[in-house]
């Protein structure tokens, strides 16, 4: 393939072996006759081959190379794919697999939540249940503990208050009260220390996290608090009644002690009512809580102290008259008041008004009921144990000898009979036949009321 030139065509062609014959041509000799090609009006392209020549324009020679690049190009794009067709589609099978397996993997994820969610919705409705049980069981355990605290007898026993008696009072029999510690005597502090309680201290359980959910658990929280809050308050009246019956235990033993009795022998003079049955021990179950002990030292506490209580109720330390307390004479020697002498006086002289009825202040047995000397009408009652009371100058007695009389019943009336200057009323007590001060026996009421 060959390009030519119009410049270059205009000229003849020039040989290497005519350089000899180059005279010639300037004598005008005629050369011989060559086909001078002519020029081409443009720029193209020619092929040679075998001796022929095959002219191209330039746009159809750029269009053969353009044709024969873009095959080249598309050759070497579809080889270059062959090449590297299984690299691609075992990574677009990878992509998909791993798409499949993160898909798989998220649906086992959300199953296990809903798993989990349902597992803890059961264990929470367990867990529901369960509490929602423990608080109808110690619901019903709180009513059984009230109905067994409202069941509670007085805890005072059988000897009660000194209150003030109104004249116009009912119709029942009063029972004389120990003397007022407001007027004369003042009650003497216990001895021992006061009793601590015995109630194990209840603390409040923290708040737990299930305390702290929404709906039903704050139910449940709050009906727990209000059942610890019921509890509180019963083991605080147990307390309190355990206190108070052991308090007035160590007074009554005290008294006792301090007056010089016997209290095996007050015990022995205690008259036995119409009582029986078969012996049945008491004793705690194994599951006994603090509640349930604490109730059976009181109901222990209760026994002993009834005993203690029909074993008191020999010992004279009431008032034998209702009202105000006022002495005009006290125990000891004194000024005689027909001689003016000394003289022993072995009694109280309480004062009251004529006709005021005389009460007994103890259980006992009329072994004396009229004159007596100087006390004029006088009754004498034996308590048993070498314990008796003599009330003298009555005006009228209602006893007679061998009847048995209660405390509170009344024996007679105050009056000025035998040696005496005006109405009133000659109290004394008696241990083994000897008069001792009465004073002593109406002390041990006043702190025996205390409690």
């Amino acid at each position: 393939m060959s390009k030519s030139s119009a410049q270059y065509s205009q000229y003849p062609q020039h040989h290497p072996h005519d350089h000899g014959r180059a005279f010639q041509r300037r004598l005008g000799v005629p050369a011989p006759a060559t086909a001078i090609p002519l020029p081409a009006p443009d720029d193209a392209y020619t092929i040679v081959h075998a001796g022929k020549q095959v002219r191209f324009g330039p746009v159809v020679f750029w269009i053969v190379v353009g044709t024969v690049v873009l095959l080249g190009l598309w050759s070497a794009a579809t080889a270059t794919y062959f090449a590297f067709r299984d690299d691609v589609l075992t990574r677009l099978i990878a992509r998909q697999a791993e798409m499949q397996y993160a898909y798989e993997d998220r649906i086992a994820e959300l199953r296990a939540k809903v798993d989990r969610t349902t597992s803890r919705q059961l264990l929470d409705q367990e867990q529901f249940d369960q509490k929602l049980d423990q608080i109808m069981k110690r619901q019903t355990a709180l009513e059984s503990r009230a109905t067994a605290l409202g069941a509670m007898p007085d805890v005072t026993g059988s000897i009660p208050r000194a209150a003030p008696q109104r004249s116009d009072a009912s119709p029942t029999t009063p029972k004389p009260s120990p003397i007022s510690d407001t007027v004369i005597f003042v009650a003497p502090p216990d001895r021992e220390a006061r009793l601590e309680s015995r109630a194990p201290s209840v603390v409040a359980a923290p708040t737990s996290q299930f305390a702290r959910n929404q709906g039903f658990d704050n139910v449940l929280v709050r009906l727990t608090t209000s059942l610890d809050q019921v509890e509180r308050r019963q083991m605080a009246t147990l307390s309190a009644v355990e206190e108070s019956m052991d308090s007035r235990m160590r007074r009554m033993r005290s008294v006792v002690s301090d007056l010089g009795l016997n209290l095996a022998h007050l015990e022995a003079a205690v008259p036995r009512s119409a009582m029986g049955g078969p012996f049945v021990p008491v004793k705690l179950t194994a599951n006994a809580g603090p509640f349930e002990k604490q109730l059976y030292r009181i109901h222990t506490t209760r026994a002993e102290m009834d005993r203690l209580n029909r074993t008191l109720a020999l010992v004279p330390y009431r008032k034998p008259v209702i009202g105000e307390v006022e002495f005009t004479s006290g125990f000891g020697v004194r000024s005689d008041p027909f001689l003016g002498r000394p003289a022993m006086h072995t009694g109280l002289d309480f004062r009251a008004a004529s006709g005021d009825p005389v009460r007994v202040t103890a259980y006992g047995k009329v072994v004396s009921a009229g004159w007596s000397g100087g006390y004029g009408r006088m009754v004498e009652v034996d308590h048993g144990n070498g314990l008796s009371t003599r009330y003298g100058h009555l005006s009228e007695i209602n006893v007679k000898v061998g009847e048995v009389v209660k405390i509170g019943q009344v024996i007679g009336l105050v009056g000025s009979t035998g040696r005496s200057t005006g109405p009133h009323l000659h109290y004394e007590t008696r241990i083994e036949g000897e008069a001792v001060d009465p004073q002593k026996f109406l002390r041990a009421g006043v702190r025996l009321s205390a409690g």
